[in-house]
Formats: C-alpha cells, sequence, structure tokens
C-alpha cells in the first residue's frame, strides 16, 4: 500500500537544498568575512530589497499578478518600525529644549502641540512589530478585495497600483507634521534601550536580516510546493479555467498579494533598522519599478534567482554610481535591458537552461569505464 506521505512532491529537491545552502554560505560566512563593516552594512540593505523580490515570485512569477507598487508595502513596514523608534528617541529627556517635550522634532516644527492618535500604539514594540506586517497587508487586502472581485487585472492593475504609489509619497510629503515629510523620519537612536547606531549592532542587524530571508524563503518555497501553489500556477496559466472548475480566483489572487506585502513590510521594517531612517523616496513608482526589475533580472519563477537578481542589481547600482556617478543609470539600463533581451527567465533561466545540465551530465559520463560509450538500446547493464 502507498503511503500516504506524498514522495513525488517534496518541499525541497536535494539540488534546491543545495541551493539554499550555498545562499546561506554567502550570507552568513563569505561576506561578512570578505567584506568590511561598512560594505556589510550594504549588503545588509541590499537583501532589505530581496523581501520585495522574493514577493514578486509568488505575486507575479507564480500568481501572474504584477504589481508596479511594491515600494508601498515596503515604504508602509519601514514607516511602522520608523515611528518605534522615533518615538525612542524622543522622550522627554531628550526633547526638553521642544516646546512640547515627548514628541517627535517635526511635530514640534510644524506646531504640533500632541502626539496623534495613530502614533500611540507605536510606544509599545510588541504592537509594533505585528503593525509592521498587519498594517501593510492589510491595506493590501483592501486594495485586492476591491480589485480582483471586480475581476481588474493585468495591465491595469499594475497601472492601478502605480497610481497608489505615487499617491501615498504625495500623503506622506503633504503631511509634513505627522510623518516628516520629504525628509521622512531621521535620527533614530535605540531599539528598547539597545543602540543600534554602533556598528556591531549594524553586523548582528545583518545577520537577523539574513535569518528574516531564509525564513521567508522556506514560507515562500512551501507556497510554491503546496496544492496552493499549484492552483496559483494553474491561474496565471488558465484562469478561467480554474474559474469555471468553481475555484475563488480572487480569493486566491488576493492571498497571493498579501503575501508579497507582508514579504515587502518585513524588508521594510528591515530597512528602517539597518540603514536608520525611512523616507517616501522608498515609497515612491520608482523605487517600486526597480524592485520590479530585480526580480526580473534575479528570475521571477525562481526564489533563489530573484535574491541573486537584487544582489547584483544594487552592486551594479553602487559600483557604477561610484565610478561613473554621470552614467550610472545609463549603465543600470544597460544592464537590464541586455538580461532580459538575452535570457527572458533572467538569471535563473541562464543557469537552468545552460549551466545545470552540464553539472548533472558530468557525473553520469564520469560512472563509465575509460573509453567507453553509452550502452546500446536493449543491451543488458551489468
Amino acid at each position: 500500500m502507498r503511503s500516504p506521505t506524498r514522495t513525488d512532491n517534496p518541499f525541497m529537491t536535494p539540488m534546491e537544498w543545495a541551493y539554499l545552502a550555498i545562499l546561506c554560505a554567502l550570507i552568513f560566512g563569505v561576506l561578512p568575512l570578505a567584506l568590511d563593516g561598512f560594505r556589510l552594512n550594504l549588503v545588509g540593505k541590499y537583501l532589505t530589497y530581496a523581501f520585495v523580490a522574493l514577493g514578486l515570485v509568488i505575486c507575479w512569477g507564480t500568481c501572474g499578478i504584477l504589481s508596479l507598487g511594491q515600494g508601498v508595502f515596503f515604504g508602509l513596514g519601514g514607516y511602522c518600525m520608523a515611528m518605534y523608534l522615533k518615538l525612542e528617541a524622543s522622550s522627554v529627556e531628550n526633547t526638553k529644549i521642544q516646546s512640547t517635550p515627548g514628541i517627535p522634532d517635526f511635530m514640534d516644527w510644524n506646531q504640533v502641540t500632541a502626539l496623534p492618535w495613530f502614533w500611540t500604539p507605536f510606544k509599545s514594540l510588541p504592537l509594533t512589530l505585528v503593525a509592521v506586517v498587519l498594517v501593510p497587508t492589510l491595506f493590501a487586502f483592501i486594495i485586492g478585495a476591491a480589485m480582483f472581485k471586480r475581476r481588474v487585472g493585468g495591465t491595469y492593475f499594475a497601472i492601478i497600483t502605480q497610481a497608489i504609489a505615487a499617491i501615498l509619497t504625495i500623503l506622506i510629503v503633504g503631511q509634513q507634521g505627522y510623518t516628516g515629510g520629504i525628509n521622512g523620519i531621521t535620527d533614530l537612536r535605540t531599539l528598547h534601550g539597545w543602540d543600534i547606531r554602533t556598528d556591531s549592532a549594524k553586523t548582528l542587524l545583518y545577520f537577523v536580516n539574513g535569518g528574516l530571508l531564509v525564513a521567508c524563503v522556506l514560507a515562500a518555497q512551501f507556497v510554491k510546493r503546496s496544492k496552493l501553489g499549484r492552483i496559483l500556477v494553474a491561474m496565471r496559466d488558465k484562469e478561467d479555467r480554474v474559474r469555471f472548475s468553481g475555484y475563488s480566483v480572487a480569493s486566491f489572487k488576493i492571498f497571493a498579494f498579501c503575501l508579497a506585502a507582508a514579504f515587502a513590510a518585513i524588508g521594510g521594517a528591515m530597512f528602517t533598522l539597518q540603514v536608520g531612517f525611512m523616507s517616501p523616496s522608498f515609497v515612491g513608482i520608482v523605487p517600486s519599478i526597480e524592485m520590479v526589475i530585480y526580480a526580473a533580472i534575479g528570475g521571477r519563477l525562481s526564489l533563489f534567482g530573484a535574491i541573486y537578481g537584487t544582489l547584483l542589481v544594487n552592486w551594479a547600482k553602487t559600483t557604477f554610481s561610484e565610478s561613473f556617478p554621470e552614467l550610472w543609470l545609463f549603465g543600470l539600463g544597460a544592464l537590464f535591458i541586455a538580461v532580459v533581451l538575452a535570457f527572458p527567465d533572467g538569471l535563473a533561466g541562464l543557469w537552468r537552461q545552460h549551466v545545470a545540465p552540464l553539472l548533472t551530465r558530468r557525473p553520469k559520463a564520469a560512472a563509465l569505464p575509460q573509453g567507453a560509450g553509452p550502452l546500446p538500446k536493449g543491451a543488458p547493464a551489468e
């Protein structure tokens, strides 16, 4: 009798476990040993963007929903964390020179005399950690329910998410007394009394960042390999057929969109901790499109490819901007165009189609005696 446990569709194949081991070795071993503190902190910032790319693999690659507004959820998660850190840095003792002690400095500059009600929950770290995931996910649920229940998708959905990113940016900049305006929330010092500005703190946050990224990879892999993941792929390829089979297509799309938003929000919160500020420049249209580029270059169908694509694009961006400050945008654009034209499935497709087959052929060739060719068809094996 066949065991009820499915062995034909494992959670991760041996090759995928090997990919995960290589990624862990790179994040937790090679990079910390090879880079100084400044460069390691830069890589930590790059890894926060990889959370968004992971979400796009689920949302765009697996489910077929292209969102051009993932910066919204990245920014919301970052702002939730920044609000807690700013309140901790704005104690009465630290702000006694203000006309209204105990509130953030930008509020005092804008004649706000009391802490707004929506800031109050962020005095608590546990509530902040819940809000980091809950607020962006709830916002994504509202958008998804409003759009997918009406069967809005494709290009129209992408344009709407882009418009939402622009609207939220304008709202944050316009409400300077409550959000910090164009400058964002800055001068963040401690996390529950722990100074996050020191080199040792940034290094520790880098490892926390890497651990959370690996956990999100495992969660995304679980979704992809489950029955839910197979339904998402079927929706991407033949949405009407899935709908006629009795499944609620809108509900599955909302789930994928909310999961991508939750991943992006975690990345935004870690960005705030790693970099030490959050501003509307990470919420708008441009950063959202850049995040799509990360997934496209790495491979929108591959979780590991999306991470490596994020690291590659940001490393190229930093290198080009340092070496060619006037030309780095052209270099980044050329990189994107070249990869998309030559390898539509990104770096993961290049690996899967050209590199992986070579690695799998060599052991078979080595197993044959020297000078012996392959066995003729139908010949008995010894």
